[in-house]
């Protein structure tokens, strides 16, 4: 079996039999994602080599540690990168059908401070007590206050908001403390 840190390496080598293997791993779950998110096969190559390349960078400029399993991570890289090929596409403007192109290091870069910002996300959340993430949990994936009244057991849609709140706001707290923060707050 091989390490997350082997992975990353591997990566930075260009090793084409672990390269092979990540896409055997990885590809069918990508594709999956980005075909059921408005996009083609086409886009999930593009997503996937566009992971595979921003770990690479990353991993070059910085030695840093996957706290998962390597799919998880990976899968995660995928999934913001295509939610941010979305988000780009929402506010394309062209004048006279003219695009300026944007630097594709620039991209990289953006992609991997976004990266970095969820880790940091992530990490915070699993801080919290099991019913804040519980409660965050539904909050963030669009449930109604009706719903997490109705999930949790909880008397009125006043203490579900209440509850979403103070979850909130402690998930804010700790992150602001984070050491991480300032850096990644301010670009």
């Amino acid at each position: 079996m091989i390490s997350n840190s082997q992975y990353l390496e591997a990566l930075l080598k260009n090793d084409t039999k672990v390269i092979l293997a990540i896409y055997k791993n990885n590809f069918y779950k990508v594709k999956s994602f980005v075909l059921n998110n408005k996009g083609q096969e086409v886009d999930a190559e593009d997503v996937f080599q566009k992971a595979l390349l921003q770990l690479a960078v990353r991993y070059k400029k910085e030695k840093f540690v996957i706290n998962s399993s390597f799919d998880i991570y990976f899968f995660t890289v995928c999934k913001n990168l295509w939610r941010r090929e979305l988000n780009k596409s929402k506010i394309k403007v062209t004048k006279d059908g003219v695009m300026e192109l944007r630097d594709e290091n620039e991209d990289i870069a953006m992609a991997i401070l976004e990266q970095k910002r969820w880790e940091l996300f992530s990490e915070s959340l699993k801080l919290l007590s099991e019913n804040c993430r519980l409660v965050l949990k539904l909050y963030f994936s669009k449930s109604s206050y009706s719903d997490i009244v109705e999930k949790l057991k909880y008397n009125s849609e006043t203490v579900a908001r209440q509850r979403v709140f103070k979850c909130k706001t402690k998930l804010k707290e700790i992150i602001k403390k984070d050491k991480r923060f300032k850096a990644l707050h301010k670009l």
